[in-house]
C-alpha cells in the first residue's frame, strides 16, 4: 500500500515537472526570444516565484512540524488565521506591484525596448491579480503536505501547468499579437483559480462546529522562526531569479534566453539531485536523532555519492549534447537558430553549477535535520549580495552570469560543508566523487575537441545519454559508495 502510494506520488512529481517543461517549450515555440517573450515569461513566473520566496518554503518549514503536534481543530484554526493574513498581505503586495509596475518592469526586464514597457506594465497588473491566489495556494499545499496527500500536491501543478499551456496555445495562434498579454492574463487568472479549486477539493473537510472551540488556543510560532524559515527557503530561489533579471538588462530577448538556458540546468537539479536529498532526509534525520553515528555516516555518504554522481552525469550530458537537448525542448515554432544556439551555450556553462548544488542539497538536508540552517542563510545571503554587486558593476552577459552563478554556488557549498563540522570529512565519499569528476573532465575535454553541434538531433541526444551513462557506470565500478546508495 505505502509502496504503491509512494510510486504514484513520484510519478505525479515527475509528471508535474515535465509538464512544467512542456509549458516552457510552448512559450519558446509561441514567442521565441522576442520582447513579447520576455514579457510573457515575467508575467507567468512572477506570482509563483514571489509566493515561493515569501511563503511556500516558510510555510512548510514552520507549519508541518507545528501541525504535527496539533489536533485537527487546531490545524483548521491556525490555517484560517493564516488564510486571512496571506490574503491581506497578498492584496497589499498586489497593490504595490500595480502602483510600481513601470519601475518593477525596468528592474526585472530592463532590456525591453521603450515601446514594450506599457505592455510589460499591463502584464504586471495580471501578475499582481494572481498573487493573492498564489499565496493562498502555498498555504493549502502545505496543508496537503501535512496530511501527506502528495497526489493532491503534485496534481495541483498538473492543473496549473495544463491550464497555462492551453492559454499559451490560444494566445499565440488564435488571437492577434497585440492581444496576447490580455488573453494570457485571463489564462493566468483561470489557472490560479483552477488550482485553488483542486486544492480545496483535496483538503480534508472542516471539523464540526462543536469542536471548533478546541482550536481557539492554537498558537503560531513567533516572528523570528518565520523570518529564518523564509530566508532559508527564499534565498536559494532568489539567486537564479536575480541572475535572470541582471541578464535581461543586456537587451530584448535576453530574459527569455537566460530563462530557457537555466531550465536546462534546473531539470536535472529538480528531478535527480534534489529528489535524492529529499528521499534521503528521513533516514538521515532518524539516524541523527537517535545518535547512531554509523547509520548517519552511511546514510549521508550514500546521499552524497548518488547526488554527486547524478550531477556529474547530468553535466556531462549537457556539455556533450546541449545543442541537441536545447533543440528538442526549445527549437520549435518561432525560436530563432541564433537564440537557440545561445540557449545551448549558456546551458552548457551552467551545467558546471550542478556539482556544487549536489553538495548543497545533501548538506542542507543534514543541517535541517540538526536545526542549524543559519549558516546556509548567511552563505546564500552573501552569494546574493555579491551577485547584485556584479550586476551593478555592469556584468550583464548571460554566459558570464552563468559562470558567476557557478562560482557563487561553489562558495555556498563551501560554506555549508564547513557548517557540517569535522564530520564532513568522513561523510564525503572522496573516491566516488573523484571518479565521477575525472570521468566528467575527460568527456568535457572530448566534447570541446569534437564538433558536437554538427550532429543531428537524435544523434546528439544519444551521445548525451551515453555520456551520462558513462559517468554513472564508471562511478559504480570504481566506488562502493555509489553501489551502496543504489542498493538502498
Amino acid at each position: 500500500m505505502f509502496l504503491k502510494a509512494g510510486a504514484l506520488s513520484l510519478a505525479l512529481l515527475l509528471a508535474s515537472r515535465l509538464l512544467g517543461l512542456v509549458r516552457e517549450s510552448a512559450q519558446a515555440a509561441a514567442f521565441g526570444t522576442s520582447g513579447l517573450a520576455d514579457v510573457v515569461v515575467l508575467m507567468l513566473t512572477l506570482p509563483d516565484w514571489l509566493a515561493g520566496v515569501l511563503a511556500s518554503g516558510a510555510l512548510a518549514y514552520v507549519l508541518v512540524p507545528a501541525w504535527a503536534g496539533q489536533s485537527a481543530a487546531q490545524v483548521v484554526a491556525t490555517g484560517r488565521k493564516l488564510t486571512w493574513g496571506l490574503l491581506g498581505a497578498g492584496g497589499l503586495l498586489a497593490l504595490l506591484l500595480v502602483l510600481l509596475r513601470q519601475p518593477v518592469a525596468g528592474w526585472l526586464a530592463g532590456g525591453l525596448p521603450a515601446a514594450m514597457l506599457p505592455e510589460a506594465g499591463r502584464a504586471l497588473i495580471w501578475s499582481a491579480i494572481a498573487l493573492p491566489a498564489a499565496l493562498l495556494a502555498a498555504l493549502w499545499t502545505t496543508r496537503l503536505q501535512h496530511e501527506r496527500d502528495f497526489t493532491g500536491m503534485y496534481g495541483a501543478n498538473l492543473v496549473v501547468n495544463g491550464s497555462l499551456i492551453a492559454a499559451i496555445a490560444w494566445a499565440a495562434w488564435r488571437v492577434p499579437a497585440a492581444d496576447a498579454v490580455l488573453w494570457l492574463g485571463v489564462g493566468l487568472g483561470a489557472a490560479m483559480l483552477l488550482r485553488l479549486a483542486w486544492l480545496r477539493w483535496r483538503t480534508p473537510a472542516h471539523v464540526s462546529q462543536s469542536k471548533m472551540g478546541e482550536g481557539e488556543g492554537a498558537m503560531l510560532p513567533g516572528p523570528p522562526v518565520w523570518l529564518w524559515a523564509a530566508l532559508s527557503a527564499g534565498l536559494p530561489l532568489a539567486l537564479p531569479f536575480a541572475a535572470r533579471s541582471i541578464a535581461s538588462q543586456s537587451g530584448e530577448g535576453s530574459l527569455a534566453t537566460f530563462n530557457y538556458a537555466w531550465k536546462l540546468v534546473e531539470l536535472p537539479l529538480l528531478l535527480a539531485i534534489q529528489l535524492v536529498a529529499a528521499l534521503a532526509f528521513p533516514a538521515i534525520a532518524r539516524a541523527l536523532a537517535t545518535g547512531d553515528v554509523d547509520a548517519a555516516r552511511a546514510a549521508v555518504r550514500a546521499a552524497f555519492a548518488l547526488a554527486w554522481a547524478l550531477a556529474c552525469a547530468s553535466a556531462a550530458a549537457l556539455l556533450v549534447g546541449a545543442p541537441a537537448i536545447a533543440g528538442l525542448l526549445f527549437g520549435w515554432g518561432r525560436m530563432e537558430p541564433q537564440a537557440l544556439a545561445r540557449v545551448a551555450q549558456w546551458g552548457a556553462l551552467g551545467a558546471w553549477g550542478l556539482l556544487p548544488q549536489a553538495l548543497i542539497a545533501v548538506a542542507l538536508t543534514v543541517l535541517a535535520a540538526r536545526g542549524r540552517m543559519k549558516a546556509a542563510v548567511l552563505a546564500y545571503g552573501l552569494a546574493l549580495a555579491l551577485l547584485l554587486v556584479y550586476g551593478v558593476s555592469g556584468g550583464q552577459d548571460g554566459g558570464r552570469l552563468m559562470g558567476v552563478l557557478n562560482l557563487l554556488q561553489a562558495t555556498v557549498a563551501a560554506g555549508v560543508l564547513v557548517a557540517l563540522g569535522s564530520s564532513a570529512r568522513s561523510w564525503l565519499p572522496w573516491r566516488a566523487m573523484l571518479v565521477s569528476l575525472l570521468c566528467l573532465l575527460v568527456l568535457a575535454g572530448l566534447a570541446a575537441q569534437a564538433s558536437v553541434p554538427s550532429l543531428g538531433l537524435w544523434s546528439g541526444l544519444a551521445l548525451a545519454a551515453l555520456a551520462g551513462l558513462a559517468v554513472m557506470a564508471a562511478t559504480w565500478w570504481g566506488s562502493g559508495d555509489l553501489r551502496a546508495a543504489l542498493a538502498r
